[in-house]
Protein backbone atom coordinates (compact mmCIF):
# COMPACT_ATOMS: atom_id res chain seq x y z
CA UNK A 1 0.00 0.00 0.00
CA UNK A 2 2.71 2.30 1.06
CA UNK A 3 4.56 1.58 -2.53
CA UNK A 4 1.70 2.07 -4.09
CA UNK A 5 0.69 5.65 -2.76
CA UNK A 6 4.35 6.61 -3.23
CA UNK A 7 3.95 5.36 -6.80
CA UNK A 8 0.70 8.02 -7.15
CA UNK A 9 2.56 10.85 -5.28
CA UNK A 10 5.71 10.55 -7.97
CA UNK A 11 3.87 10.33 -10.64
CA UNK A 12 1.09 13.26 -9.97
CA UNK A 13 3.69 15.66 -9.00
CA UNK A 14 5.49 14.47 -12.85
CA UNK A 15 2.07 14.97 -14.41
CA UNK A 16 0.49 18.41 -12.24
CA UNK A 17 -2.31 19.28 -14.60
CA UNK A 18 -0.40 17.66 -17.73
CA UNK A 19 -3.22 15.65 -18.95
CA UNK A 20 -5.12 18.45 -20.83
CA UNK A 21 -4.93 18.24 -24.22
CA UNK A 22 -5.69 21.92 -25.67
CA UNK A 23 -7.46 21.12 -28.85
CA UNK A 24 -9.25 23.95 -28.76
CA UNK A 25 -5.94 25.83 -28.78
CA UNK A 26 -4.02 23.55 -31.42
CA UNK A 27 -7.00 24.60 -33.82
CA UNK A 28 -5.30 28.12 -33.86
CA UNK A 29 -2.43 28.86 -36.14
CA UNK A 30 1.30 28.19 -34.71
CA UNK A 31 2.80 31.80 -33.83
CA UNK A 32 5.07 33.29 -36.78
CA UNK A 33 8.36 32.90 -35.00
CA UNK A 34 7.94 29.70 -32.63
CA UNK A 35 11.20 30.32 -31.04
CA UNK A 36 10.10 33.61 -29.07
CA UNK A 37 6.88 32.24 -28.24
CA UNK A 38 5.43 29.33 -26.01
CA UNK A 39 5.36 25.67 -26.77
CA UNK A 40 2.17 25.28 -29.56
CA UNK A 41 1.12 23.10 -26.52
CA UNK A 42 1.38 25.13 -23.28
CA UNK A 43 3.45 23.36 -20.80
CA UNK A 44 2.28 20.79 -22.02
CA UNK A 45 -0.80 20.69 -22.95
CA UNK A 46 -2.83 23.36 -21.66
CA UNK A 47 -0.99 24.82 -18.20
CA UNK A 48 1.63 26.92 -17.77
CA UNK A 49 3.01 25.22 -14.49
CA UNK A 50 3.79 28.37 -12.87
CA UNK A 51 3.17 29.41 -9.66
CA UNK A 52 0.07 32.45 -9.74
CA UNK A 53 1.58 36.16 -9.17
CA UNK A 54 -0.91 36.49 -5.61
CA UNK A 55 -0.91 33.92 -3.51
CA UNK A 56 -4.12 31.21 -3.65
CA UNK A 57 -7.41 32.17 -1.26
CA UNK A 58 -7.28 29.43 1.43
CA UNK A 59 -9.99 27.20 0.70
CA UNK A 60 -12.44 25.86 2.75
CA UNK A 61 -12.80 21.58 3.71
CA UNK A 62 -13.23 19.88 0.51
CA UNK A 63 -16.56 18.67 0.48
CA UNK A 64 -17.65 15.06 -0.93
CA UNK A 65 -17.93 15.27 -4.75
CA UNK A 66 -16.24 18.63 -5.39
CA UNK A 67 -12.54 19.48 -6.21
CA UNK A 68 -10.86 22.32 -5.01
CA UNK A 69 -9.45 24.30 -8.40
CA UNK A 70 -6.37 26.79 -8.59
CA UNK A 71 -7.61 29.51 -10.85
CA UNK A 72 -3.86 30.61 -12.01
CA UNK A 73 -4.79 33.97 -13.21
CA UNK A 74 -6.96 34.99 -9.54
CA UNK A 75 -5.16 33.16 -7.16
CA UNK A 76 -8.83 32.07 -6.20
CA UNK A 77 -9.31 28.14 -4.98
CA UNK A 78 -12.71 27.56 -6.66
CA UNK A 79 -15.22 24.55 -5.40
CA UNK A 80 -16.05 22.95 -8.14
CA UNK A 81 -18.80 20.35 -8.04
CA UNK A 82 -18.28 16.89 -10.53
CA UNK A 83 -21.34 18.38 -13.00
CA UNK A 84 -19.95 21.62 -13.33
CA UNK A 85 -16.49 20.05 -13.61
CA UNK A 86 -17.28 17.77 -16.26
CA UNK A 87 -19.12 20.16 -17.88
CA UNK A 88 -16.28 22.74 -18.09
CA UNK A 89 -13.41 20.30 -18.97
CA UNK A 90 -14.85 18.71 -21.94
CA UNK A 91 -16.02 22.77 -23.44
CA UNK A 92 -12.23 23.58 -22.58
CA UNK A 93 -11.04 20.79 -24.40
CA UNK A 94 -13.69 19.77 -27.27
CA UNK A 95 -16.17 21.45 -29.77
CA UNK A 96 -19.69 21.50 -28.39
CA UNK A 97 -20.63 19.56 -32.03
CA UNK A 98 -18.06 16.56 -31.15
CA UNK A 99 -20.20 13.28 -31.31
CA UNK A 100 -21.86 12.36 -28.24
CA UNK A 101 -19.53 9.55 -27.23
CA UNK A 102 -15.90 11.26 -27.63
CA UNK A 103 -17.45 13.98 -25.06
CA UNK A 104 -18.75 11.69 -22.61
CA UNK A 105 -15.39 9.99 -22.55
CA UNK A 106 -13.10 12.94 -22.72
CA UNK A 107 -15.62 13.81 -19.67
CA UNK A 108 -14.77 10.79 -17.51
CA UNK A 109 -11.20 10.56 -18.71
CA UNK A 110 -11.09 14.35 -17.19
CA UNK A 111 -13.13 13.59 -14.03
CA UNK A 112 -10.81 10.12 -13.27
CA UNK A 113 -7.56 12.17 -13.85
CA UNK A 114 -9.27 15.00 -11.48
CA UNK A 115 -9.63 12.56 -8.48
CA UNK A 116 -6.11 10.80 -9.11
CA UNK A 117 -4.79 14.12 -8.68
CA UNK A 118 -7.08 14.84 -5.39
CA UNK A 119 -5.72 11.99 -3.77
CA UNK A 120 -2.02 12.55 -4.47
CA UNK A 121 -2.94 16.51 -3.55
CA UNK A 122 -4.87 15.73 -0.04
CA UNK A 123 -1.80 12.83 0.85
CA UNK A 124 0.34 15.32 0.45
CA UNK A 125 -1.79 18.14 2.59
CA UNK A 126 -2.11 20.48 -0.70
CA UNK A 127 -4.42 23.11 -0.50
CA UNK A 128 -5.61 22.81 -4.15
CA UNK A 129 -6.50 19.43 -5.79
CA UNK A 130 -6.01 21.10 -9.84
CA UNK A 131 -4.77 24.16 -11.43
CA UNK A 132 -6.64 25.36 -14.29
CA UNK A 133 -7.21 29.26 -16.40
CA UNK A 134 -10.45 29.35 -16.92
CA UNK A 135 -10.38 32.82 -18.53
CA UNK A 136 -7.60 31.35 -20.93
CA UNK A 137 -9.57 28.18 -21.48
CA UNK A 138 -7.26 26.14 -20.16
CA UNK A 139 -7.95 22.95 -18.04
CA UNK A 140 -11.76 24.28 -16.90
CA UNK A 141 -13.99 26.88 -17.59
CA UNK A 142 -16.46 28.22 -15.11
CA UNK A 143 -20.25 28.67 -16.29
CA UNK A 144 -19.47 32.66 -16.91
CA UNK A 145 -16.28 32.09 -18.35
CA UNK A 146 -18.78 29.57 -21.12
CA UNK A 147 -20.81 32.39 -21.62
CA UNK A 148 -18.53 34.82 -22.81
CA UNK A 149 -16.67 32.03 -25.33
CA UNK A 150 -19.76 30.36 -26.90
CA UNK A 151 -22.35 33.39 -26.59
CA UNK A 152 -25.71 33.52 -28.00
CA UNK A 153 -25.22 29.74 -28.41
CA UNK A 154 -24.49 29.01 -24.64
CA UNK A 155 -27.81 27.96 -24.20
CA UNK A 156 -27.62 25.64 -26.79
CA UNK A 157 -24.10 23.87 -26.17
CA UNK A 158 -24.61 24.01 -22.33
CA UNK A 159 -27.96 22.17 -22.39
CA UNK A 160 -26.00 19.37 -24.55
CA UNK A 161 -22.75 19.07 -22.68
CA UNK A 162 -24.80 19.15 -19.22
CA UNK A 163 -27.07 15.95 -20.59
CA UNK A 164 -23.53 14.15 -21.61
CA UNK A 165 -22.37 14.86 -18.17
CA UNK A 166 -25.63 13.07 -16.50
CA UNK A 167 -25.29 10.62 -18.70
CA UNK A 168 -21.94 9.50 -16.84
CA UNK A 169 -22.48 10.63 -14.04
CA UNK A 170 -20.26 8.79 -11.63
CA UNK A 171 -18.40 7.15 -13.61
CA UNK A 172 -14.62 6.76 -12.86
CA UNK A 173 -12.13 4.74 -15.13
CA UNK A 174 -10.00 2.88 -12.02
CA UNK A 175 -7.24 0.77 -11.34
CA UNK A 176 -6.76 -1.44 -8.87
CA UNK A 177 -9.83 0.13 -7.19
CA UNK A 178 -8.11 3.96 -7.12
CA UNK A 179 -8.84 6.35 -9.65
CA UNK A 180 -6.60 5.84 -12.61
CA UNK A 181 -3.98 8.66 -13.95
CA UNK A 182 -5.67 9.50 -17.21
CA UNK A 183 -3.74 11.97 -18.95
CA UNK A 184 -5.28 12.73 -22.71
CA UNK A 185 -4.07 14.77 -25.48
CA UNK A 186 -5.43 16.34 -28.85
CA UNK A 187 -3.98 13.76 -31.29
CA UNK A 188 -0.31 11.29 -31.31
CA UNK A 189 1.63 10.59 -34.26
CA UNK A 190 -0.43 7.43 -35.10
CA UNK A 191 0.26 5.28 -31.27
CA UNK A 192 -0.01 6.63 -28.05
CA UNK A 193 3.52 7.31 -25.76
CA UNK A 194 3.97 5.01 -22.85
CA UNK A 195 4.02 7.67 -20.05
CA UNK A 196 7.65 6.62 -18.66
CA UNK A 197 9.02 8.28 -22.04
CA UNK A 198 7.77 11.35 -21.28
CA UNK A 199 7.54 11.68 -17.49
CA UNK A 200 9.93 8.73 -16.17
CA UNK A 201 6.85 6.79 -14.01
CA UNK A 202 5.64 3.94 -16.33
CA UNK A 203 1.73 3.09 -15.28
CA UNK A 204 0.65 -0.25 -17.05
CA UNK A 205 -2.59 1.34 -18.63
CA UNK A 206 -0.20 4.04 -20.18
CA UNK A 207 2.13 2.11 -22.22
CA UNK A 208 0.89 2.88 -26.02
CA UNK A 209 -1.41 1.91 -28.15
CA UNK A 210 -2.53 1.98 -31.69
CA UNK A 211 -4.58 5.83 -32.62
CA UNK A 212 -4.77 5.39 -36.89
CA UNK A 213 -7.71 8.06 -36.41
CA UNK A 214 -5.40 10.46 -35.25
CA UNK A 215 -3.75 11.00 -38.69
CA UNK A 216 -7.33 12.58 -39.45
CA UNK A 217 -6.65 15.21 -37.04
CA UNK A 218 -6.65 19.21 -37.89
CA UNK A 219 -3.17 20.01 -38.39
CA UNK A 220 -1.94 16.40 -37.59
CA UNK A 221 1.32 17.32 -40.31
CA UNK A 222 2.88 20.79 -39.62
CA UNK A 223 6.35 21.93 -40.68
CA UNK A 224 7.99 24.88 -39.17
CA UNK A 225 11.22 26.79 -40.39
CA UNK A 226 14.48 28.36 -38.64
CA UNK A 227 17.04 29.70 -39.59
CA UNK A 228 20.42 28.49 -38.87
CA UNK A 229 20.50 31.83 -36.30
CA UNK A 230 17.21 30.94 -34.59
CA UNK A 231 18.21 27.13 -34.14
CA UNK A 232 21.47 28.58 -32.69
CA UNK A 233 20.02 30.74 -30.37
CA UNK A 234 17.23 28.49 -29.77
CA UNK A 235 19.78 25.78 -28.42
CA UNK A 236 22.02 28.30 -26.66
CA UNK A 237 19.05 29.59 -24.80
CA UNK A 238 17.78 26.22 -23.90
CA UNK A 239 21.04 23.77 -23.63
CA UNK A 240 24.07 25.74 -22.57
CA UNK A 241 25.23 23.45 -20.11
CA UNK A 242 25.05 20.27 -22.33
CA UNK A 243 28.32 20.87 -24.03
CA UNK A 244 27.12 22.28 -27.62
CA UNK A 245 29.53 22.82 -30.44
CA UNK A 246 27.81 24.78 -32.68
CA UNK A 247 31.66 26.01 -34.70
CA UNK A 248 30.78 23.07 -37.73
CA UNK A 249 28.62 23.02 -40.47
CA UNK A 250 25.13 23.07 -39.36
CA UNK A 251 23.97 20.54 -42.08
CA UNK A 252 25.80 18.25 -39.54
CA UNK A 253 24.35 19.43 -36.49
CA UNK A 254 21.30 16.72 -36.15
CA UNK A 255 22.43 13.43 -36.25
CA UNK A 256 20.27 10.23 -36.60
CA UNK A 257 17.69 10.20 -33.66
CA UNK A 258 16.55 7.03 -31.69
CA UNK A 259 12.79 6.46 -31.51
CA UNK A 260 10.16 5.55 -29.12
CA UNK A 261 7.89 2.40 -29.76
CA UNK A 262 5.67 5.23 -30.38
CA UNK A 263 7.82 6.79 -33.62
CA UNK A 264 8.58 9.98 -31.19
CA UNK A 265 11.90 11.25 -30.84
CA UNK A 266 13.32 9.40 -27.10
CA UNK A 267 16.80 11.10 -27.86
CA UNK A 268 18.44 13.13 -30.52
CA UNK A 269 22.20 13.58 -31.25
CA UNK A 270 22.42 17.70 -31.41
CA UNK A 271 25.85 19.44 -32.05
CA UNK A 272 27.98 16.69 -29.82
CA UNK A 273 25.02 16.73 -27.12
CA UNK A 274 22.17 13.82 -26.61
CA UNK A 275 18.89 15.55 -26.17
CA UNK A 276 15.61 14.04 -25.33
CA UNK A 277 12.93 14.63 -27.73
CA UNK A 278 10.47 16.00 -25.05
CA UNK A 279 13.64 18.61 -24.47
CA UNK A 280 13.67 19.83 -28.08
CA UNK A 281 9.58 19.70 -28.62
CA UNK A 282 10.05 22.49 -25.16
CA UNK A 283 12.89 24.18 -26.75
CA UNK A 284 11.78 24.31 -30.21
CA UNK A 285 8.15 25.19 -29.46
CA UNK A 286 6.96 22.41 -31.21
CA UNK A 287 3.54 20.84 -31.55
CA UNK A 288 5.07 17.49 -30.04
CA UNK A 289 7.83 15.00 -29.91
CA UNK A 290 6.78 12.51 -32.86
CA UNK A 291 9.70 14.90 -35.24
CA UNK A 292 12.14 14.96 -38.25
CA UNK A 293 14.54 17.57 -38.98
CA UNK A 294 15.93 18.23 -42.27
CA UNK A 295 18.21 21.16 -43.50
CA UNK A 296 18.65 23.03 -47.16
CA UNK A 297 19.96 26.41 -48.12
CA UNK A 298 20.69 27.33 -44.15
CA UNK A 299 17.26 26.39 -43.34
CA UNK A 300 15.96 23.86 -40.42
CA UNK A 301 12.82 22.02 -41.59
CA UNK A 302 10.94 20.34 -38.45
CA UNK A 303 8.24 18.41 -39.46
CA UNK A 304 6.20 17.40 -36.24
CA UNK A 305 3.03 14.27 -36.25
CA UNK A 306 0.11 15.13 -33.52
CA UNK A 307 -0.27 17.82 -30.83
CA UNK A 308 0.54 16.81 -27.35
CA UNK A 309 2.14 14.61 -25.00
CA UNK A 310 1.06 11.54 -26.41
CA UNK A 311 0.29 9.62 -23.86
CA UNK A 312 -3.53 8.02 -22.82
CA UNK A 313 -6.49 9.38 -24.82
CA UNK A 314 -6.07 10.90 -27.72
CA UNK A 315 -9.10 13.49 -28.49
CA UNK A 316 -9.08 12.72 -31.94
CA UNK A 317 -8.62 8.95 -31.90
CA UNK A 318 -11.72 9.30 -29.49
CA UNK A 319 -13.74 11.40 -32.33
CA UNK A 320 -12.62 8.86 -35.05
CA UNK A 321 -13.75 5.88 -32.73
CA UNK A 322 -17.35 7.93 -32.30
CA UNK A 323 -17.69 8.71 -35.42
CA UNK A 324 -17.36 4.30 -36.35
CA UNK A 325 -20.15 3.65 -33.76
CA UNK A 326 -18.11 2.88 -30.46
CA UNK A 327 -19.21 3.72 -27.43
CA UNK A 328 -17.80 5.72 -24.19
CA UNK A 329 -16.90 2.68 -22.15
CA UNK A 330 -15.39 1.39 -25.95
CA UNK A 331 -13.27 4.35 -26.21
CA UNK A 332 -11.62 4.18 -22.66
CA UNK A 333 -10.98 0.76 -22.69
CA UNK A 334 -9.17 1.33 -25.25
CA UNK A 335 -6.71 4.32 -24.47
CA UNK A 336 -7.00 2.80 -20.53
CA UNK A 337 -6.06 -1.27 -21.13
CA UNK A 338 -6.96 -2.94 -18.43
CA UNK A 339 -8.68 -0.43 -16.33
CA UNK A 340 -12.02 -0.67 -15.22
CA UNK A 341 -15.00 1.67 -15.43
CA UNK A 342 -16.59 1.50 -12.44
CA UNK A 343 -19.62 3.70 -11.20
CA UNK A 344 -18.92 6.07 -8.11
Amino acid sequence: MKKTLLCMLTFALLTWMIPVGGLLLAEAPLPDNPLTSPAASPAPDGATGQAPSASPTPAATPEAGTLRILDEASGEILTVFARDYRIGAAAAELPADWPDEAIKAQMVAAWSYALFQQQAARAAGQAHDLSADPARRQGFMTREVLQSYWGVNFETNYARLAALADQVDGWVVQWEGAPAACCYHASSCGHTEASQNVWDEALPYLQGVDSPWDTAADGWEVTVTYTVQQMTDALQLNFSDRGLDLSGDAADWFGAPTLTAAGCVASQPVAGAELTGTELRGALGLRSAAFTVQYADRTFSVTTHGYGHGVGLSQWGARGMALEGKSCAEILAWYYPGTDLAQG
